[in-house]
């Protein structure tokens, strides 16, 4: 019996079983900015620090994330890039597209990052719902990195999973306000893997990649629209996906204060926004792994508002 078929077996289970959110987090694996770099290295730190602090999960079920392996890696991305990018030999124009400054702790974040991911996906098959309080990182393509993405995280979960033999099928929910260009490039015409991106039409990346799904949003969207078109397109997505597991991008840079996100969805909004697509993968009991995506709030708290939000509404999902 397929995962979809026994859907309602899982479901009944899944409500038997009271488990703490597991989540996995890179926050110590910090690296060096110049000053004044709009990229918010802190925001991860913080995040972790206030799911402990707020007993929204168990110190315990905080994870240090393993790195990725070269094996995982290259499901997705070259040989040259990986090995040019951990060696620091990417030329100028490369680092100014990806960026950021090459350092060894950069490397070192970046495997961890997208370790995290591949850890929380293969875990959210059994316990239903996990997150990596990082990752995310949808604009990385397979022979290069951009917009603040050297590794494709989600794509590299899925592969990983897939040569496993743990899942056939996957669907992509990507909820950050750019499009996810990276991960639909690696994914197209692949019809296992579903890929739905709801973005601001006029921001970046300002060259798009049809995915299986995209809907571009006007400048100052607001949660009335915003949740209307969610709610509306998440049906159709997940019948086409039929997926085993869904990653979903839970982006914090659609709230109202963003400077790089242009849309006017409120806390309330956003909060909305993570319980619909989670209550519709509940329905039919199909596991969920979140990634945190972009945020660039000024302050940096209200980014890190929306993220802990996210992680305290999963946490109610894993114990119900």
């Amino acid at each position: 019996m397929s995962r979809w078929e026994s859907a309602e077996a899982e479901q009944r289970l899944s409500r038997d079983r009271a488990v703490p959110l597991h989540v996995w987090s890179n926050a110590k694996y910090s690296f060096p900015l110049p000053d004044g770099h709009r990229f918010p290295i802190a925001k991860y730190a913080m995040l972790r620090e206030q799911v402990i602090a707020d007993g929204i999960v168990p110190a315990d079920c905080v994870h240090d994330p393993a790195r990725v392996s070269l094996d995982d890696l290259l499901l997705v991305h070259t040989r040259d890039y990986i090995q040019r990018f951990t060696r620091g030999a990417l030329t100028s124009h490369e680092e100014r597209r990806l960026g950021f400054p090459w350092s060894e702790a950069l490397v070192e974040r970046s495997y961890r990052s997208a370790g995290g991911t591949c850890e929380a996906a293969r875990a959210a098959l059994d316990q239903g719902i996990t997150m990596n309080l990082a990752g995310g990182t949808h604009h990385a393509f397979p022979s290069h990195g951009e917009g603040f993405c050297v590794f494709n995280d989600v794509a590299i979960a899925i592969r990983a999973l897939q040569r496993d033999g743990l899942i056939d099928r996957a669907a992509v929910i990507d909820l950050d306000v750019h499009q996810g260009n990276g991960t639909h490039a690696v994914f197209a015409g692949d019809d296992r893997v579903f890929t739905f991106s709801m973005h601001g039409g006029r921001n970046y990346p300002f060259r798009k990649i049809a995915g299986s799904l995209d809907i571009e949003l006007a400048d100052r969207t607001g949660d009335d629209d915003y949740l209307t078109l969610l709610s509306e397109a998440l049906p159709r997505v997940i019948e086409s996906a039929r997926p085993d597991l869904v990653i979903y991008l839970a982006g914090a840079d659609s709230h109202e204060h963003d400077r790089l996100g242009r849309l006017s969805l409120t806390f309330d909004g956003l909060a909305r926004r993570d319980s619909i697509v989670l209550d519709q993968c509940r329905e039919v009991g199909i596991p969920v792994a979140i990634t945190m995506a972009g945020g660039y709030g000024n302050p940096i708290s209200e980014t890190v508002q929306v993220h802990v939000t996210t992680v305290s509404i999963a946490a109610r999902y894993s114990h119900s």
